[in-house]
This record gives C-alpha cells, structure tokens and sequence, in this order.
C-alpha cells in the first residue's frame, strides 16, 4: 500500500494543495503537532484520516520526536511530507525516514535557510525567488533538491506580495515531487536527485512575476 503521511502545524495550504492533487497513493494521513491547526479540519471534511501529537505534552523534543516516529510508523508510509511543520526534528527522526522525509521551502535553496526568506529575499536585492522540495537531512534546509520554481522579484514587491507568488508555485512543486516519488521516479545519488522520464524544464519550472 502505498500511504503518504503530512505533517502540519497550521492551515497548511500546501497540505491541501496535495490532498486536491491527482497522486498514486492509497491513503492520506495528516498528523500535527497542534491539536488547534486549521489544517486538521480542512482534511477531516475531505474525509482525510487525521491525529495529533502534541509537542506540548512532553519535556524536550527528543520525546516528542520518539513518540511522532512510532505513531508515523504506525501506518508505514512509504513517504512522509513536511507541509509547513513549523518544528526541527531531531537526528536520529531524520535518519529513520532518511530518502523517505521531504519538505517544502520557501526560497531557492540553498539561498535562504530557515525563516523570513521572502524578507531577507528582498532585503539582498535578489531578482529571482522561488522555492524547492527537498529531502530533509540532519543539516536545516540543505538537503538533495527534488524540484524547484522561480518567480521574477518585481520592484514593487512587498514582502508579502512575493510570498504570494511564491505560494502558488508550492502548489504546483509540491504535488508534483510526491507524484514522482509515488512513482518510482526519484533516484537520490549522494547529494544529487535524478528524475527519471521527466524534462530539464518539468524540473525547474519559471514563472513571471505577475500571478497566473
């Protein structure tokens, strides 16, 4: 069986973005780290199996970390997919579902790491922005590049204007990454990710500044 489970924390539009996608998989799983996520409903009302474990029953995160695996492993995923999971994992979570953990960034890796990417996007004067699937690895936000899609930074972007465009091409990555993982397409070959039957421009796909 092929099972996808997405972690959230909040709305998560992305989540929704692959819950609405056309993907070979056999079931959907959101589980959260708040009990209070928006995200919970929307896929509840799409009859999407949802849990809860709550980073704020326990005492650190090597805890919560542990208790989030076994319940992951519950349901065997073939693979897992941070969809704005606002938590860092740790090592050892990392390695168990290592080249089986992808997530979702807001910025053109490796530019940009962690948060405030769109505001620090225009505070260097960049021209183009974007975002990137990727494999999570112990390292934050540096792991093997699935796919990407850029957005000309126009010059009367605001910070919220880019993130804006940015989010609409989440949507379009996002999916896409899982349907090719789902697939058996994806090769990871030391740092470097190999997409088989797909094109250059299938892979890294431009969009102009304005939204479509």
């Amino acid at each position: 069986m092929k099972t996808l489970v997405i972690l959230i924390s909040g709305r998560g539009s992305n989540m929704q973005a692959l819950l609405n996608a056309d993907l070979n998989v056999d079931r959907m799983v959101v589980i959260s780290n708040n009990p209070r996520a928006e995200g919970l409903q929307i896929a509840q009302q799409q009859g999407v199996e949802t849990c809860v474990v709550d980073h704020r029953d326990f005492k650190d995160r090597q805890g919560f970390d542990e208790v989030l695996a076994e319940k992951i492993a519950e349901f065997q995923p073939k693979l897992v997919a941070l969809a704005g999971f606002m938590r860092i994992l740790s090592d050892n979570f990392v390695r168990r579902y290592q080249d089986r953990l992808i997530n979702i960034h807001p910025s053109l890796l490796p530019a940009f790491p962690g948060l405030a990417t769109h505001a620090r996007a225009l505070h260097e004067g960049v021209k183009i922005h974007g975002c990137t699937v990727h494999f999570v690895t112990p390292q934050l936000d540096h792991g093997p590049i699935i796919i990407q899609a850029a957005v000309a930074v126009l010059p009367e972007d605001t910070e919220a204007s880019l993130a804006y465009r940015v989010l609409q091409q989440e949507h379009r990555i996002f999916p896409q990454a899982v349907r090719w993982f789902m697939n058996d397409q994806v090769k990871v070959t030391g740092d470097v990710v190999q997409i088989a039957h797909a094109s250059v421009s299938q892979i890294t796909l431009y969009s102009p500044g304005l939204a479509e």
